[in-house]
């Protein structure tokens, strides 16, 4: 391990990638430090000081980190940017237009990429706005009156629209230095910038176990998020690979074809989407609470989702992401498109015959991976806060969704660093 870190400093362009991705994720956790203006610094840290990350602040720090908390120029984080590239991927399969420029190549993937940044300022807008008024409305932070947790003095029309700009402008300047990292540096801009929030968040989560249960509660977790960890280890390098033959063909004097390949479909196709998607989507009801004049309604969201632990919300959790993950998995791998590319190409899969048979069997064999995935990640999100929910620990909703995308983005950039250490016949980290 020692040596391959040695290595991988001892390549210049490899050591110049990581030290910008530390330099960029260095920047923006400052920029998540840096309060808003027009904020009550004073009140806010008086109020952080003492208070437990649950209540509505609790869905909105899992991706953008404690700059929500801090009510920092970068509070909103990626956030919005993950919702957008999720809303344009799934739209990419049922709108015409853009299911046309996914089959353009790299000019479509640009296209679907602009597309992704104009979405991401509309949603940095609305989401912006909603947390300003949550900021005046004391609903933010549970436990307090709104008096007490109002953290805006002077509301005024024009405080509250320059306040929306520049938290917009700061997610548009977080979406920036993600793209930056993806083109520069080493790993996805993005997922990296989900890791260092989740990783900063994990000391305060130890310390909140150890306040609550001490150091056998501590340990307990300990041996829990090891066993995960293992587990999420097995299953994302797990994976069914599909045998291809292409078909020798002649053109001119030469022979092409006659290779043997594989499409390698992994167990757990979809990552860390389907927990990411389904935790936006559970936080949205609770920000719409906060609009919504309706007494019924509100009372239905604090008794089942304003808790992350509640029974209620684990189910609803739970479901959400077997059901994601069967549709994310259908819509990024179609296995009618993937036998026609097959088909076009010359090649089948020994066996089955071109075209209708290839794509029964692709949609079998999608499902019966799937199946066990979408297990696998609804029981890693859900044991941690079962565990922490008999023990009556409320503060670290998150815990088991924290550890598998920490663990999926880790792995994934691992990756990337090992294929430029081979590509210099150097020893990676992963064997």
């Amino acid at each position: 391990m020692l040596a391959s870190f040695r290595n991988m400093f001892r390549v210049a362009d490899l050591r110049n990638k990581v030290l910008f991705t530390l330099l960029v994720i260095a920047i923006y956790q400052v920029g998540t430090n840096v309060p808003l203006p027009g904020i009550d610094f004073a009140k806010i840290e008086s109020i952080t000081a003492g208070q437990k990350s649950n209540g509505v602040l609790g869905y909105l720090s899992l991706f953008a980190g404690t700059g929500l908390s801090k009510a920092a120029v970068l509070g909103l984080g990626i956030m919005p940017y993950i919702t957008a590239s999720i809303i344009v991927q799934l739209l990419s399969g049922v709108i015409p237009k853009f299911e046309q420029w996914r089959d353009q190549g790299a000019v479509g993937q640009k296209k679907l990429t602009q597309a992704t940044r104009y979405l991401t300022v509309g949603l940095a807008l609305m989401q912006s706005s909603g947390i300003v008024f949550l900021y005046h409305s004391g609903r933010l932070f549970s436990n307090l009156t709104p008096a007490q947790a109002d953290l805006i003095p002077n509301f005024s029309a024009g405080h509250v629209v320059f306040m929306i700009l520049v938290l917009t402008a700061g997610t548009a300047f977080v979406m920036w230095l993600g793209e930056l990292i993806t083109q520069r540096g080493i790993g996805n801009g993005m997922s990296l910038m989900i890791f260092s929030n989740v990783i900063s968040a994990i000391p305060i989560y130890g310390q909140f176990i150890k306040l609550d249960r001490g150091w056998l509660g501590v340990g307990i977790v300990l041996i829990v998020c090891l066993l995960l960890l293992t587990a999420i280890v097995f299953m994302e390098q797990g994976q069914r690979r599909i045998p291809v033959t292409f078909a020798k063909r002649v053109q001119g004097r030469r022979m092409y074809g006659g290779q043997s390949t594989y499409i390698p479909l992994k167990v757990n196709q979809a990552g860390v989407i389907p927990i990411i998607f389904a935790s936006s989507l559970l936080y949205i009801p609770v920000l719409l609470s906060n609009v919504v004049p309706w007494n019924t309604y509100h009372n239905w969201v604090n008794n089942n989702l304003l808790n992350p632990t509640d029974g209620v919300y684990l189910i609803i959790y739970g479901v959400f992401i077997v059901l994601f993950t069967f549709f994310y998995v259908h819509v990024t791998f179609d296995p009618y498109q993937q036998a026609d590319q097959i088909r076009k190409q010359g090649g089948y899969i020994p066996g089955f015959r071109p075209g209708p048979p290839t794509e029964r069997y692709l949609s079998r064999i999608l499902n019966r991976l799937t199946l066990p995935g979408s297990l696998f990640l609804a029981t890693v999100a859900l044991i941690p806060s079962i565990l922490l929910r008999s023990w009556h620990v409320s503060n670290i909703p998150f815990f088991g969704t924290t550890l598998l995308i920490a663990v999926g983005v880790a792995l994934e950039t691992m990756k990337q660093i090992d294929s430029q250490l081979m590509m210099r016949n150097y020893q990676g980290f992963l064997q």
